[in-house]
């Protein structure tokens, strides 16, 4: 019987407390509410971007799926190209696109003839463009992600910046007011760290949405990269013409080229010499007797007469 005067007024005040969130919302005001606004926007994009962006690489890797099984049963390189067969969002088919776009390309020429065999130079081409479409796949697939590292970082931050700046009005007003009593300072303190726990429940979503999705996007973009270069190695195989000439010509007529007999270059014979005779001892002296005349200096001059 002694408790129960106490008892009432435990009674009394548990069906007069409000819940929790409604009551910092109504103590909510200023800067604290417009930053709960503003959180509330953050956590909208983020959880928009984190659905559109896994049903978007879901659907890639559905589609990467149905093509790599295609791709694999086809015979030759230009086959499904040949067959104008068309996948859109599937990253790997844009990547052979872009390739076999560029291939076809360089199997004509300027008159538009279409050849058997590029150089390697066109294939290195061709390469390139393949780079650079799975680049751009790259690019499309992680467009947005911004957004969730955008909330992840400052999304804290914001809330932190609500509670200081909550904490810092409440005590300045208990100071001016002269009372500090924790029914004055309660409230106020309550609504200041609100903004944390919205930040809070901005951030920790949009960090493990953004890990996931940074790694699929990572396996994606490495499956593309070894689809590049098996189509590369495909490509260069296929279409890669060994034998160097000139210029490129069709297969039919290469074929009639190294069919064609190549002609021995004739041997002449070299002409022979005949020994000369081996000249007789009184011929070596004849010989020897004029060149020691002519060898002689000539004394006078031209114009002088002998005397007899």
């Amino acid at each position: 019987m002694l408790n129960a005067p106490f008892l009432a007024a435990a009674a009394s005040a548990t069906a007069n407390t409000q819940p929790t969130y409604l009551f910092v919302w109504e103590q909510l005001e200023g800067p604290g509410l417009a930053i709960i606004v503003i959180l509330v926007l953050f956590s909208t994009c983020a959880w928009g971007v984190m659905a559109f962006k896994a049903l978007q690489l879901r659907r890639a890797r559905k589609y990467n799926r149905y093509f790599d099984q295609e791709f694999r049963s086809q015979s030759r390189v230009l086959a499904m190209f040949e067959r104008r067969i068309s996948a859109e969002g599937c990253p790997l088919f844009n990547v052979y696109h872009e390739g076999c776009i560029a291939l076809e390309e360089r199997l004509r020429d300027k008159e538009g003839n279409r050849h058997r065999y590029v150089s390697l130079k066109s294939v290195e081409h061709i390469k390139g463009l393949i780079e650079s479409a799975v680049a751009r796949e790259s690019v499309a697939l992680e467009s947005g992600i911004i957004l969730l590292a955008i909330a992840v970082s400052g999304a804290p931050f914001m809330g932190l910046l609500g509670t200081v700046w909550g904490v810092m009005e409440v005590f300045s007003a208990a100071a001016q007011e002269g009372n500090a009593s924790l029914t004055t300072v309660a409230p106020g303190v309550a609504a200041a760290l609100a903004t944390t726990v919205a930040g809070l429940m901005v951030a920790i979503p949009s960090m493990f949405g953004y890990n996931w999705l940074v790694h699929n996007l990572r396996v994606a973009t490495v499956e593309m990269d070894n689809f590049a270069q098996e189509l590369s190695s495909k490509i260069e195989a296929e279409y890669l013409q060994e034998v160097p000439v000139n210029a490129r010509e069709p297969l039919a007529v290469m074929e009639k080229a190294t069919a064609e007999p190549q002609l021995e270059p004739i041997q002449t014979p070299a002409p022979q010499v005949k020994p000369q005779p081996k000249p007789t001892a009184e011929e070596e002296t004849q010989v020897l007797q004029e060149s020691k005349e002519n060898d002689q200096p000539d004394l006078l001059p031209p114009d002088t007469e002998v005397e007899s």
